[in-house]
């Protein structure tokens, strides 16, 4: 990979990581207008670990917290509000896990195509139009019940079908239940955090099993780049979804999803 390449898919990936806009149609565009190649296992390794200390970081005092008030309720069977949602992670992540695990093959073989990509891009986003034109706000992420989790849960197993985008579709299930925009973001993304580590140690698993040589170069500073842009994504779209809304992340993705369309034709 070039320095540029690096630069552009490292920044790309941070962003697309957390904004309800999809990182897989966004990574496809660059190999589909300029030629680039598949990054590589050794990359996605680095900014997915770059994305993940972005998130926690961010939220360190929700993790702390919850990771406390969780052992609390394992081992003292103290439960509180922290306790109930770090459960609520855990609960909401098993769909996505088992589907990753009994359906990527058949992801990897017949989804990943331009055109599925371009096809969920719009779709998705007029989902996320309609959810955020009819949503309540009024439900917090403290405030749900496990029924409502696993419903998001499976929202996020959706996610693996290429172009559907992991936070813009548990954002739209969350605002379809009630959830204020702030706090369907917010759980968005602390749902992200076991996930990302998931995928990030089952890339690390194949990367070593492939012998694939590790370029550290091109590692650390994807690293470095997809934990900045990450950062920088999350405390931007937090400060500012009360007053934008979600129209502006789906007028993009159906431009996106257009162009997808004009360039694969």
């Amino acid at each position: 990979m070039t320095l540029l390449e690096i630069i552009v898919l490292a920044i790309v990936q941070g962003l697309t990581e957390f904004l309800p806009i999809s990182s897989s149609a966004h990574l496809i565009l660059p190999s589909q207008i300029l030629g680039w190649q598949d990054q590589g296992l050794a990359f996605d390794v680095a900014v997915h670990v770059g994305t993940l200390i972005a998130v926690v970081q961010y939220f360190r005092r929700e993790v702390s917290t919850m990771a406390v008030a969780w052992t609390g309720s394992v081992l003292k069977k103290q439960h509180n509000q922290d306790s109930k949602l770090a459960w609520w992670i855990i609960l909401g992540t098993i769909p996505a896990g088992l589907f990753g695990l009994l359906g990527k093959d058949f992801i990897e073989t017949y989804l990943r195509s331009g055109y599925v990509i371009a096809t969920t891009t719009i779709v998705f986003g007029l989902l996320l139009w309609f959810a955020d034109r009819i949503a309540k706000q009024q439900v917090t992420e403290y405030q749900l019940g496990w029924k409502t989790v696993l419903i998001i849960g499976l929202a996020q197993a959706m996610a693996l079908i290429p172009g559907t985008s992991r936070s813009g579709v548990t954002m739209t299930a969350g605002l379809f239940l009630g959830m204020t925009r702030q706090a369907a973001a917010r759980f968005s993304f602390l749902l992200s955090i076991p996930l990302i580590f998931l995928a990030g140690s089952y890339l690390t698993f194949k990367l070593a099993a492939s012998g694939e040589a590790v370029d550290w170069f091109s590692m650390t500073v994807g690293a470095v780049l997809a934990y900045f842009s990450a950062l920088i994504c999350i405390t931007f779209f937090l400060k500012v979804i009360e007053r934008m809304g979600m129209m502006p992340f789906v007028i993009y993705r159906l431009c996106l999803g257009v162009a997808l369309f004009v360039v694969l034709s």
